[in-house]
Formats: structure tokens, sequence, C-alpha cells
């Protein structure tokens, strides 16, 4: 169990008034998180996946896997003016001011907000800046503060990409930690951020990069060795504009691995994991109590998840026996209780998945592949329809698995 250090926030100094204390943000003391209120904070969250960063196998896909592949399967279904426009209505409906204000219900106390930096800037002109991503933070930031309700902002899809995969919507490398135009564009993409919402106190602080560096690489020891001065370079990128919320620092191999990391090296760091299907045993989160000890830092638990109940409520009980946070993913599924809400796959939606997973050489072969126009249309009116927080199911075990 960790060592509780309470230091009273409450002194009243003179010229400082009772409201201006209320404006403090969300700040790591020890290995321990303080609230707004100056009270220990214990992160119970919900990651909004699939929202800003879509994923295939949320669609119920598997080789078309990530955000460019779906999208590029949707365009060959409908062209590229009607999915801008369902893309536009799928982002409009998929997370809105009433999911915010059912997950503060459920007893939650904060979000992690993943998002793809293709919404923000052009991959091929970086120089072009985009407002759709912006957007679409401030309308959770704003629905979040009108509820009470504390955001982490996620960099799921770095330009470059940081994983190389389907999550980060790459090219099938890392390419980041090597190519000094995609590190400066990151870095430019953040201090936009940072520079936007650094007066904003329902923010608890910046996660920089999603799930760093996969295991399968046969460099991978080069380039976990590139990750933590690139986390320095970042850090001081934002400690620049905005010196208040907490930087979250990722491990290697999936978040996994937090022997890359030397001392922090700055004074409000706390460092994240990731852990998926293994054992609900003490061992397999030792690695990161100890470096919350070693280090007098806090830890956090990012994502977990995509399991039964039973497994959801055993790994939560025992993250909470060692005080530490945690934010399960993901918030909202297609036809699936695991997740907070589900909603339904249609049997035209059967059709689209058939489409998108036939192998297809030519355009030939895209023509003959095709649905019925009607029914492709159907099926995406019906699931821009069906993700609405009206026509989503609360999956009512998976509540009480998290404690809620």
């Amino acid at each position: 169990m960790k060592k509780i250090f309470v230091i009273s926030c409450w002194l009243m100094i003179v010229g400082v008034s009772a409201s201006a204390q209320s404006k403090k943000f969300v700040r790591c003391e020890g290995t321990n998180f303080i609230d707004t209120d100056g009270k220990i904070f214990i992160p119970k969250g919900i990651n909004l996946g699939n929202w800003l960063n879509p994923e295939g196998y949320m669609f119920r896909f598997e080789n078309v896997s990530s955000f460019r592949l779906i999208d590029n399967a949707f365009k060959e279904l409908l062209g590229a003016d009607e999915i801008r426009k369902f893309w536009k209505t799928f982002r409009d409906n998929y997370i809105t001011k009433e999911d915010i204000h059912f997950l503060k219900s459920t007893g939650l106390n904060h979000i992690r907000v993943p998002f793809n930096f293709k919404l923000f800037l052009v991959e091929d002109h970086p120089e072009i800046y985009l407002e759709e991503g912006f957007k679409r933070l401030d309308d959770v930031i704003k629905w979040c503060s009108e509820e009470n309700l504390y955001v982490l902002l996620d960099l799921h899809a770095a330009p470059g990409g940081q994983t190389g995969d389907n999550i980060d919507d790459s090219w099938s490398y890392p390419f980041l930690y090597e190519s000094e135009e995609a590190q400066q564009t990151t870095i430019a993409l953040w201090k936009k951020l940072a520079a936007r919402y650094k007066n904003e106190i329902i923010i608890i602080g910046y996660d920089l990069l999603n799930e760093p560096i996969p295991h399968f690489y046969e460099n991978k020891e080069e380039l976990n060795k590139l990750l933590e001065p690139f986390y320095k370079k970042l850090t001081a990128a934002i400690r620049s504009i905005d010196k208040n919320h907490i930087i979250f620092l990722g491990g290697a191999q999936w978040n996994t691995n937090f022997k890359v990391f030397g001392a922090p090296f700055d004074k409000n760091l706390a460092y994240t994991f990731h852990k998926y299907w293994m054992p609900t045993e003490q061992k397999e989160i030792q690695e990161y109590v100890d470096y919350s000890y070693k280090y007098n830092v806090p830890i956090y638990l990012g994502e977990s998840g995509e399991n039964d109940d039973v497994w959801i409520e055993s790994f939560r009980k025992l993250l909470e026996r060692n005080e530490i946070g945690w934010c399960f993913w993901p918030y909202k599924k297609m036809d699936s209780t695991r997740g907070i809400v589900s909603f339904v796959q249609t049997e035209e939606w059967k059709q689209i998945i058939k489409y998108a997973e036939t192998p297809k050489k030519n355009f030939e072969e895209v023509r003959k592949a095709k649905p019925p126009r009607e029914l492709v249309k159907k099926a995406f009116s019906d699931l821009l329809e069906n993700i609405k927080f009206k026509n989503c199911t609360i999956n009512k075990g998976y509540l009480k698995a998290l404690g809620l």
C-alpha cells in the first residue's frame, strides 16, 4: 500500500482569495495525484475509444484495421464526399453531451480522450492545420467542465507513427523516432494544444504518446533508447507554454516496459502503463509499483479491458488495493458487453463487413464485391442512428465490475 502524504492546501495567504484557491490544477505530489480541491485523487475512468481515432475491430473488421484503411473501404462504397459527411455525423453522434452526463452519473471521475493527429493537421502538408480536431476537443472539454468530470488528452496516433501498427494509423513502422520532421510536427501539435488548453482546470494533463514501440521490431532496443529523449524534448516544448498540467509518459512495448525510464526529469510527471489479457496478480503490476516508490511519482493504468466482467472486476480490485488510478477501455462498442454501453450490429452492416474483408486486387474486383447501393446507404444510416446514446444498451455487468 502507498504511504499517503497529505499536505494542507487550505492555509489562507494574504491577498489570495478563496476563488483563486479553487482554480488550482490537478497535480502530482509524491506518489499521489492531488485534485483541484487539494485532496488526494484516485482516477477512475473510461476511454472514449473509436471516436476521434476509429479502429477496425470496433466496426467488426479484422484486416481493415486502421482509420485510413477503414476510410478507404468506406469511400469505395459511397465516395469521398458522402464519407466526409459520414465521419462528421459519426463524430457528432458517437460522443455527445448526453454521453458525458451519463458517464458522470455512473460515479466515474474522469475520461481519457484518444485522438488522431490527422484531425488536427494534413499529413502530407503538416504546415496546414485543421479546425476539426480542436473543435471536438473543445466540445468534450466544455461538457466535462459542466459535469465536473476530469479529462486526459491522449495522442493516440502521432505524426510518423509511434507504434507502427493499426492503433496509430501509421505506415507499418514507428518512423517518428527516426524522422526529425515527424518529431517537429508532433512537438508543434502539442504546443498548439498546450496553448489552447493551458488554462483549463478540468484537464488533468497530457498523455504524450500512446503505446509506443511494440515488442515485435528486431531493433526495438535501439528504438527504446530514443523514447525518453523524445519525451524530454516534448515536455520542454510544452513547459515553455503550460507549466501546470501533468504530463503522462507511457512505457515502451505497448506501455508495459518502464525500464526505458530513468529518474523523472520534470516535477509534474506521471507514468502510465497498459495491461491486457494476463493473470490479475500482483506480479503483473509490481514493476510499476516499484518505479512509483523508487522515484516518488504517481503511476496510472491508462488502458485495460476487452475481457469478461469477472476479469475486469478482479483487475480493478488489484489496482485499487495498490491505490492505482485506472481508465478502462472502451466506453462504447458494437454488439459487445466488453464496454460500458453497446450499440446494435445490423444485418446490413454484416454485408459491409463482408465487403471490407474480401480481398480485392483491382478496380474490377472492387466493383464486383460491392453490396447493392441502397443496402450500403441503409447500413451507414442505421449505424449513425444506432451509435446515439439514446439507442445504446447499458452493460450493467460491466459497470458492476468497475465498482460503479
